[in-house]
């Protein structure tokens, strides 16, 4: 079996060229993660995951941002669409909980249809009043207790669904002012406050096998460097938080991040995370990205497998009868009414 590399890569269309193909067998990505440019329909979808694990000979993981709300990659009419996140817990008052589950295992069966076992989803970032209007409607709450119910029941969904799922954004993205697609945000809440609360529900899923960092500062703890790129940051993921997952960054292309992508995805190597994001399918981007990365390390080797032990065949369910069940949690009618 050939290296893989310590990176995940995007790709520019609905299907891959040969310079594409050509480049992925040579560097060996250990993932993929496609966006709305790589989508049209489902045939044409699957052909294209099919395609990139040609390209790298193994069932590689392939990841996308389906989260439903906002955030879905995959849309009508071919696919089911569904309130922001926030929105339907705030909504379905009698079972928030089980209605996430439904949701994530309903997206779960859509995703596999087409090749792809990976979703980045649960959002464990809480929800404050401040929160950017990027992310806050993506939230799955304002308070520990049910952020943490609600993203065990995305994960509980996702897995049984055959789909592995990316926890994000650690250590907390909530508190954030600033889009970090467009700047660095920078969260002055001091460090006991942030454990309490922010930190806590990331403690909660800590279990889980995969997770994204953030791009921000916190200033009570690393003010220089975003979590990302922080060694503090790192180690309070991997020590006080608990996370044992492969920690992947968040995209390396985002304008939070300075320098060049060489230098960015060094720093987050050298930081502690696992895995570099690259999502823009820019394919010179990549190929500076791959020189600069390299294989993975030993550590980061272990953990890509423990994260692909979790990758299942799915729990036979009725679909029909879920979506069903989901309807009625959001509506309050059943199928007698």
């Amino acid at each position: 079996m050939s290296t893989q590399g310590a990176y995940i890569f995007g790709c520019a269309g609905q299907s891959l060229s040969r310079a594409e193909r050509d480049f992925f067998e040579r560097s060996q990505p250990w993932g993929f993660i496609l966006f709305a440019r790589n989508v049209d329909n489902p045939d044409q979808l699957r052909a294209l995951t099919a395609d990139l694990r040609g390209a790298v000979g193994r069932n590689v993981p392939i990841f996308i941002d389906q989260e439903g709300g906002r955030v879905a990659r995959m849309i009508a009419p071919h696919w089911r669409e569904w309130l922001p996140a926030l929105d339907q817990a705030q909504f379905n008052k009698r079972d928030a909980t089980r209605g996430m589950f439904l949701r994530y295992r309903l997206i779960a069966d859509e995703l596999l249809s087409v090749g792809i076992d990976g979703n980045c989803a649960p959002v464990v970032d809480l929800a404050f009043a401040d929160t950017h209007p990027i992310l806050r409607n993506r939230c799955l709450g304002e308070d520990v207790v049910h952020v943490v119910e609600r993203a065990q029941a995305v994960a509980q969904g996702l897995i049984e669904g055959g789909v592995l799922p990316v926890v994000k954004h650690l250590p907390g993205h909530g508190r954030a002012t600033m889009d970090s697609h467009q700047e660095l945000p920078h969260v002055a809440t001091k460090a006991r406050e942030l454990h309490h609360t922010d930190f806590l529900a990331f403690e909660g899923v800590s279990n889980l096998p995969l997770g994204m960092t953030a791009h921000i500062v916190f200033e009570d703890i690393d003010p220089d460097a975003p979590a990302t790129q922080s060694p503090t940051m790192i180690n309070l993921i991997r020590e006080e938080i608990g996370f044992g997952g492969l920690l992947m960054t968040d995209d390396l292309s985002m304008q939070a991040l300075e320098g060049p992508l060489t230098l960015r995805a060094r720093r987050a190597l050298e930081a502690g995370c696992d895995m570099i994001l690259h999502c823009n399918g820019d394919l010179e981007e990549m190929r500076e990205v791959a020189d600069a990365t390299g294989a993975m390390s030993e550590e980061a080797r272990l953990r890509a497998e423990n994260a692909l032990t979790w990758r299942k065949s799915p729990v036979p369910v009725d679909i029909d009868a879920l979506e069903a069940e989901f309807r009625s949690l959001m509506t309050g009618e059943t199928e007698e009414n």
